[in-house]
């Protein structure tokens, strides 16, 4: 679905079209981020039963910053037996490294482990890494999948140029993009560059509050090459477009924004930055993205750049028209 954000006109499409609706000259921004096999099931030593853990960071060699299921009852001191001889402990807030990102995680000084969302610090002994992820790990498929992953989604839940491991979800709005496509693209005079967003919390959480306003994003990394943020800084002062291919380029382009550069700045930070409607945009100016779940921070956040009456009637349309929602389903380009 292409969608006018001025006028609001609506024209259906096939994805393989896509380069119709790009202009030459148009800096293509893509997430390079690669998603890890973060879906971990750990043996309680004192139930027996078995836990779910989704690995969102490493803060350093062995601890985690996780998702656990039924989270209450996962308190600091609670122990796992992980595949591969792996033990997993629950740590206490004052076990955690001083001066990490969790230790500062929350409002204020105080340290927070939030239970309504699930949040846990997991120490494995010995630590992990990718080669022990992909070996015992499982592909961290949205919760509304209700199946196990298999070995296909290793594959079909990751992009073409993925190339930074790091994500415990794919940045969705990738996975329509093949090869094909992406020389097609090329050969028209779009340029194409990348970023790297690894999704986390801050993405894939939903809304909890009643004024949404007060929703407060969980960090997440991004780092941007010197060559991207040189060539959409080109694009900017050449008032050419600058297309986000999905809502995490979106959040980490505004977050490197510096008035000082007129443009991004290239480099490493964390972002919580949280876009909805009235924010200005200083930087993306077409949209390529999914069809969002309701209450999520990636539907404020299309509402905010197309407004939120062009989004629910385009909403409402693809509910007529069949498209499919969510992270395997069709897609939206925003112009």
């Amino acid at each position: 679905m292409v969608v006018n954000r001025e006028s609001g006109q609506i024209v259906y499409s096939r994805f393989e079209q896509l380069p119709a609706y790009v202009e030459p000259g148009t800096v293509m921004v893509l997430n390079s981020t690669r998603v890890i096999n973060a879906r971990m099931y750990g043996t309680s030593t004192d139930s027996g039963g078995l836990v779910e853990f989704i690995l969102l960071s490493e803060l350093e060699p062995g601890l985690w910053k996780t998702l656990a299921a039924k989270a209450r009852k996962q308190r600091p001191g609670r122990r796992y037996e992980f595949p591969g001889g792996v033990s997993g402990e629950v740590v206490a807030e004052t076990d955690l490294p001083r001066g990490s990102i969790a230790e500062n995680h929350g409002d204020g000084d105080h340290p927070v482990i939030a239970a309504e969302e699930g949040f846990r610090y997991l120490r494995f002994r010995p630590p992990i890494d990718t080669e022990y992820l992909e070996t015992h790990g499982h592909v961290p498929l949205p919760p509304y999948i209700r199946r196990q992953d298999t070995h296909h989604d290793v594959e079909r839940y990751q992009t073409v140029y993925a190339e930074d491991p790091g994500s415990a979800a794919a940045p969705t709005a990738g996975l329509h993009l093949t090869r094909e496509l992406l020389e097609a693209l090329e050969r028209k005079g779009v340029r194409l560059v990348k970023l790297t967003l690894h999704v986390g919390a801050g993405t894939f959480l939903p809304i909890r509050v009643e004024q949404v306003e007060q929703h407060r994003m969980h960090e997440e990394r991004y780092s941007i090459p010197p060559d991207t943020a040189g060539q959409i800084n080109a694009a900017l002062r050449e008032k050419c477009t600058v297309l986000a291919v999905g809502t995490t380029v979106v959040r980490a382009l505004e977050s490197a924004y510096s008035k000082d550069l007129q443009g991004v700045a290239a480099g490493t930070r964390s972002t919580s930055l949280f876009i909805y409607p009235g924010y200005q945009f200083k930087v993306v100016s077409r949209l390529l993205t999914n069809f969002h779940t309701p209450r999520s921070s990636l539907l404020v956040l299309v509402s905010a750049f197309a407004g939120r009456e062009r989004i629910l009637a385009a909403y409402e349309t693809a509910v007529r028209e069949g498209y499919r929602f969510f992270s395997y389903g069709d897609a939206m380009l925003i112009v």
